[in-house]
């Protein structure tokens, strides 16, 4: 039922790619790269926002020329890469040689490794006697805002000789129009501009190397007159703030490049099959601008660079790649709906100087990246113990430990002396030899499972934000905005689309607790500027401040998705947890009467909050759900502490007294007469779930819940656990990661290890084959949900959960 084991396969497949006789193959003899840390549905490629979101799948055992490049819903985007070497052109990136007839000069180039961390994707080919490494930086900086807010990703590739000789090499990429629109009859519009001046191709474009060309491509509105010298600016007015299937309808995506050390630099547009046909044949392009502009189905126009090194040892260029909009929000303001700049465009300027320092400024990119990565895994190795950790490189893919199971029953000890046993007939996972409860995988260090979760989640929590500029005092709400700061959005991406939903916001929470405790008040920012502004009617907090990104219009009816206790609860919480990892008590302060009016809210019905939706909606309504309640009580428990900060005293003492009480119903409600565990919905006996909304208890320090409650459920938890971990509740079978992990970090070393490792488990055997899913199956093959409907989670920044160990790990040093 589960196929080869992962592990096992990663090890044959790693040594294999090391000895140049032998690449290790499927059971159809397509090559296999050896994943490191683990084999992601997806790898990352250039993510830096909602519209710059590109992924490889590694379905069937798929890389990047296999299975191509696709947007994070999963529809292809054309980006080919191609290494020549003596002639011999090597297609490393994208399927576009398929459009061509059998050449002889073109062939696939053969894929070895496949790495990342936090910030880079690494992929190694042989193209003949040069290795060939495409290596995707998509940074990910969050106490750098500028930097941070640039919606571009770098692809650099090397050729280097493995055979101690020089070889004459050169390079060819190019993108099609897909990046920039979803339907394939409409006619898209682009240019070439080398800096910020529009080129004809009729210059030379090898006189500058550290030039920089870009190819901009739009995807205009149907026009009814020519078009004017100006036409960027006009089409863009059109469709600003408007998406279709979930692409961008207005901004430009740009693909640059610059001559760099090349002998000979070239560009050219075209017709796809003539250009690359032109390539192989050539080995360089012919410095034209196609001006027949066209729809991307209609003689599919691409958009390419040459570079010739001549005969060298090694040689490498650079790509930089995205979707730029501006402006960037549609925001509401007691003065109307206002645009709102993107907040790089206060850092660098236009676009054109954005896109230049972007280019130039990789070195130190790379710089702060590695800084930001070599912290995370000093504080993996932190959190487990100097001698547990194990985190890999993604510069050098080291060889994880192999599987030591086979894909028939088995009988073993655990690297912890338990005894277990394995059936891969069945769901039930790796179990306890003596009671049948579920144990963590064996022989897999649960550092490493953990490292390879939060590395691969870190640049797709960043991909869902935006930054903005603030609209002026004299446009804002009632809430003064701080101009030396910015607004920061949210997508929801995959599920509604709407803009910073509070219940997605709040489980990404320990991503920015961890990271940039800033990052979580630029966030929160926008939904205080509209409720105290008066645009929300309703006396809880507001589930979203949109229906559909970017448009940050508010709910001024109060007909948002009804979530009062859910979402009363989370805003308390962030505020707090805030408060708690900066020490601002003026932000407390400032917000105090907003949040005493969700607080009236959950004293009404936190403890018995009758038929509502938990942020779990696509589960449904259910009476009195026991995790919903538990976050409104752990709320007022929070609120306490913020009224003492207010120096509110007396409603201090009320906000504890009240949660203690409730607490204390709640357990009588709420834990099974077993005495074993918690019930889903109070008093639904046969019930369970996961009580993830414990978990602000411990990182924020409360004391509300008694350690008795973590141990019960901490025990209880393996004797429902499945394969890839424990169903989220007892209705489905299916879990959701983030908050897998947020319980996680409430169980005991045993059970969190069970979580963990099912996690990452999960993560190198699923059949899903999008971006990191945080929704899914515990049995079979780990695939998307299919009952009661097919649900598809993909590329959420909820997986910012992941990041829950760390949080709470730093959360003991605030005292």
């Amino acid at each position: 039922m589960l196929g080869p084991l992962v592990f096992l396969l990663i090890h044959i497949a790693f040594v294999a790619a090391q000895d140049s006789l032998t690449v290790a193959t499927d059971s159809n003899g397509n090559p296999i790269p050896a994943y490191s840390p683990a084999r992601p549905p997806a790898v990352p490629l250039a993510v830096r926002s909602p519209y710059t979101s590109a992924w490889s799948s590694t379905s069937s055992n798929g890389t990047l020329n296999t299975n191509g490049v696709i947007f994070w819903p999963g529809r292809p985007l054309g980006w080919e890469g191609i290494v020549t070497v003596d002639g011999i052109s090597y297609e490393y990136l994208g399927i576009g040689s398929t459009t061509l007839p059998k050449l002889p000069k073109l062939q696939p180039a053969v894929p070895l490794t496949v790495s990342y961390d936090s910030q880079y994707s690494n992929f190694t080919f042989a193209a003949g006697p040069v290795e060939v490494t495409a290596s995707f930086l998509s940074s990910v900086l969050p106490t750098d805002l500028c930097r941070t807010s640039i919606p571009l990703s770098y692809l650099t590739t090397s050729a280097r000789s493995t055979d101690n000789k020089d070889h004459s090499i050169q390079f060819y990429s190019d993108v099609n129009a897909a990046w920039a629109a979803f339907e394939s009859n409409v006619t898209i519009q682009w240019d070439l501009y080398e800096g910020s001046n529009v080129i004809t191709g009729s210059g030379n474009a090898t006189g500058g190397s550290s030039s920089i060309y870009s190819w901009f491509v739009i995807r205009p509105h149907k026009l009814s007159k020519p078009l004017t010298v100006n036409r960027f600016i006009y089409l863009q007015k059109a469709y600003e703030f408007a998406e279709e299937m979930d692409v961008a309808l207005w901004g430009n995506f740009t693909y640059s490049s610059s001559p760099m050390s090349a002998q000979n630099f070239s560009f050219e547009s075209g017709f796809s099959g003539d250009l690359r046909y032109r390539y192989v044949m050539q080995n360089s392009l012919q410095d034209a601008v196609d001006m027949d502009y066209r729809p991307f189905a209609m003689r599919e126009p691409v958009f390419a660079y040459a570079h010739d090194f001549g005969s060298v040892s090694s040689a490498s260029v650079r790509y930089s790649i995205g979707s730029v909009q501006q402006p960037i929000v549609r925001y509401l303001t007691s003065q109307g709906v206002v645009p709102l700049q993107p907040w790089w465009s206060k850092c660098y300027g236009d676009i054109y100087q954005m896109i230049n320092f972007h280019f130039n400024d990789f070195n130190q990119t790379e710089v702060l990246a590695s800084q930001f990565e070599n912290q995370l895994k000093t504080d993996v190795d932190a959190y487990y113990g100097a001698n547990m950790a194990m985190a890999y490189s993604n510069s050098t893919p080291s060889i994880p430990p192999p599987y030591a199971n086979s894909s028939q029953g088995y009988n073993g000890t655990d690297q912890f002396g338990e005894q277990y046993i394995f059936d891969p007939g069945n769901g039930y996972g790796f179990l306890d030899a003596q009671n049948f409860t579920g144990i963590a995988i064996p022989d897999v260090e649960e550092a490493q499972a953990y490292y390879s979760i939060v590395a691969l989640s870190t640049r797709q929590i960043m991909g869902a934000y935006t930054f903005a500029v603030p609209p002026s005092s004299s446009g804002s709400s009632n809430t003064a905005s701080n101009a030396t700061e910015p607004l920061m959005f949210q997508k929801e991406i995959s599920s509604d689309g709407n803009v910073n939903t509070v219940d997605v916001m709040y489980p990404a929470m320990p991503f920015f607790l961890y990271a940039n405790p800033a990052l979580l008040r630029y966030n929160l920012e926008p939904l205080y500027q509209n409720q105290e502004g008066g645009f929300y009617p309703n006396e809880y907090s507001m589930h979203d401040l949109g229906s559909h990104y970017p448009n940050a219009t508010g709910h001024v009816e109060g007909d948002d998705e009804y979530m009062p206790v859910e979402e009363s609860g989370n805003m308390i919480l962030m505020s707090y947890a805030y408060y708690k990892f900066t020490s601002d008590a003026a932000y407390l302060q400032a917000h105090y009467p907003k949040l005493q009016q969700y607080a009236s809210y959950l004293i009404q019905f936190s403890l018995t909050p009758g038929l509502q939706l938990s942020t779990d909606d696509f589960a449904g309504q259910l009476v009195n759900q026991t995790n919903l309640a538990i976050k409104g009580i752990v709320g007022l428990a929070a609120m306490g502490e913020i009224a003492s900060i207010a120096k509110d005293e007396q409603s201090a003492a009320n906000y504890s007294a009240t949660a203690l009480s409730f607490y204390t119903q709640w357990e009588g409600f709420a834990i099974d007469p077993s005495g074993t565990h918690t019930l889903l919905s109070y008093q639904w006996r046969s019930s369970y779930s996961l009580l993830y909304n414990t978990y602000p208890s411990l990182l924020l320090n409360l004391s509300i819940i008694p350690d008795s409650l973590f141990e019960m459920q901490s025990a209880f938890y393996p004797s429902v656990s499945q394969v890839f971990g424990v169903p989220l509740d007892s209705r489905h079978s299916y879990t959701k990661g983030d908050e897998s992990m947020w319980t996680a970090a409430t169980c005991s070393p045993e059970t969190r290890r069970l979580f963990v490792n099912g996690l990452a488990y999960w993560l190198n055997e699923t059949s899903t084959d999008r971006a990191f899913s945080d929704l899914f199956e515990t049995i079979d093959t780990g695939s998307y949900p299919a009952s009661p409907g097919p649900i598809y989670f993909i590329a959420r920044p909820v997986v910012g959960g992941h990041f829950s160990l760390l949080a709470l790990d730093k959360s003991k040093s605030l005292g």
